[in-house]
């Protein structure tokens, strides 16, 4: 997918549901990179925050601003041929299909995929976070799954998040 021996820099979004763990792989997968992370979800407007801590499902409308945010991130370190590594839900295929176009195509996905089951026993024992556990099903309604798309690495989560770094980064190179 990527090429070692492309001087273009890359940017990579981690994506998937609320519990899959997009926040520590990304924040390694980065760290194994040498690439600066950005959480996704600080970029979140407050209201976006606000209504998800209530347990309202966001809207597309809601979503628009959070992903032109960042495409910006992205397009911003591309132009300044640096890579990137960023999490984000990336639900569906119009939210992808706009992120690849502010990277100019220069951009993988790293799909964290779970079984239901698994992702409710994670969202359950984390705290601290403003996504409720009750989100997910709406969630999982939303998702598009990704694999298969151009660009898209698929890996379970099913595993310690080292392994899940390290199958990711033996794809996004094959």
């Amino acid at each position: 997918m990527f090429s070692t021996s492309s001087p273009e820099p890359q940017a990579i979004i981690v994506m998937g549901v609320s519990g899959c763990g997009k926040s520590s792989v990304g924040a390694r997968l980065a760290g194994r990179l040498g690439l600066p992370f950005i959480e996704g979800d600080v970029l979140h407007p407050a209201a976006n925050v606000e209504k998800m801590a209530r347990g309202i499902p966001l809207t597309d409308d809601d979503r628009w601003p959070w992903l032109d945010l960042i495409g910006a991130e992205i397009a911003a370190s591309l132009a300044r041929a640096e890579g990137i590594v960023v999490s984000c839900s990336a639900l569906k295929r119009v939210y992808r299909q706009r992120l690849r176009a502010e990277a100019g195509g220069r951009l993988a996905f790293v799909y964290l995929e779970g079984t239901p089951e698994l992702l409710e026993t994670r969202m359950g024992a984390r705290t601290g976070h403003f996504m409720p556990p009750a989100l997910l099903t709406s969630q999982l309604a939303t998702l598009e799954d990704p694999t298969g798309e151009p660009g898209v690495v698929t890996v379970s989560i099913d595993q310690p998040v080292e392994a899940i770094v390290e199958e990711a980064l033996a794809a996004l190179w094959a």
